[in-house]
């Protein structure tokens, strides 16, 4: 049954969810930089990475909603 047509794919949305995961982190990091919570970089303390990391946090959530949703329907049986 390895190469059964009628069997939909189990790893629907898990690259969405994986980008969304890494655009949270990274969001999460420049927020922080931002803020001036992690000195001694070049975006210490400049707000505009704050307001930008904040931005990628809504992207990363959005990314995994869609890779959930994807998921999702993957798993329910056609009629």
């Amino acid at each position: 049954m390895v190469n059964n047509e009628t069997e939909k794919p189990r790893l629907r949305g898990w690259l969405a969810m994986s980008l969304g995961l890494v655009a949270i982190v990274l969001g999460g990091v420049w927020t922080l930089q931002g803020l001036d919570v992690l000195p001694y970089s070049a975006m210490s303390g400049q707000t505009v990475w704050a307001v930008a990391g904040g931005g990628l946090i809504m992207a990363g959530l959005l990314l995994i909603a869609v890779g959930m949703r994807r998921r999702s329907s993957a798993q329910k049986p056609d009629r």
